[in-house]
């Protein structure tokens, strides 16, 4: 099988399999990698061996991260199990020690600081909905204004991390901020698009993160996800049941040794948003 079938192959099967847009471009990254190094050292047939060695040299020369080493195992393992249908005498789940790293987070005056930044309407909205509820980039990407939920104070993410949909906080004061945005910019599909339609791109969305963060004197390594991290802090600080935070975050675990939390609806109106706090 040639390389354009079998990634034409590879990606149908990740499509029937119903894997996200972004784990698809993750695998057949992947993917891409392994296929180039078969190449480049015109390796005919693929045994043990060589995916010992193709994995050693990712990790020792071109000295990848934790989380690119899974990422690649993950797909060649699915290469073999799923498009190829055979059998490997390879341990794919190689046991890897994860680096123990603690998140970045701005301090509650640091994200005033950054969201007093904007004048740009829609850009603050941005920024505000994502620290305010705890969204990450892609689940802004893809809200809808079906999903922003006035009566019941909530915010709809569907197909979150692991395809799982959940519920979130909406402030009182990112409300009021998206009515007058929505009447400004009058989005048809997704709350926040580009300038020709269609999704608002996630670039966009670091950039305007280096700038505002350049702009008001944030030399932390910040990213738009440090905001997210930044939500489950400050509402730590705040007393908020862990149990609480899980929910709204969309995590399956708190920790090995506890199980995953539903909160009701009614339960979640009693969380009050940090950024109601704040003098936005």
């Amino acid at each position: 099988m040639n390389k354009s079938k079998l990634l034409s192959k590879y990606e149908h099967r990740l499509t029937l399999k119903n894997y996200s847009d972004s784990t698809l471009r993750s695998y057949l990254h992947g993917l891409h990698i392994f296929l180039n190094y078969l190449s480049v050292h015109e390796i005919k047939e693929v045994s043990p061996n060589v995916l010992e060695t193709f994995f050693h040299y990712c990790k020792k020369e071109l000295e990848y991260s934790y989380s690119m080493m899974k990422q690649l195992l993950a797909s060649v393992k699915f290469l073999y199990e799923e498009v190829l249908q055979e059998e490997i005498d390879f341990d794919f789940t190689i046991k890897m020690k994860k680096p123990s790293r603690i998140p970045v987070v701005l301090s509650v005056e640091e994200v005033q600081r950054f969201l007093n930044s904007f004048t740009n309407l829609k850009h603050k909205a941005i920024f505000m909905l994502c620290y305010s509820a705890g969204l990450r980039v892609g689940e802004i990407l893809n809200l809808k204004l079906r999903d922003i939920d006035s009566d019941r104070m909530q915010i709809r993410i569907e197909n979150g991390k692991g395809q799982k949909d959940r519920y979130s906080i909406l402030s009182k004061k990112v409300l009021q901020l998206l009515r007058e945005y929505v009447r400004e910019y009058q989005p048809n599909e997704y709350l926040f698009e580009g300038q020709g339609g269609g999704q608002y791109s996630s670039s966009s969305i670091q950039a305007l993160m280096r700038r505002h963060k350049k702009q008001c004197g944030i030399t932390k390594k910040a990213t738009p996800h440090t905001l997210r991290h930044s939500f489950a802090t400050h509402l730590l600080d705040n007393g908020t049941d862990t149990r609480f935070i899980q929910e709204l975050l969309g995590h399956k675990h708190i920790s090995t040794t506890q199980i995953y939390t539903h909160v009701s609806s009614r339960t979640m109106k009693d969380v009050k948003s940090p950024i109601e706090d704040l003098d936005i």
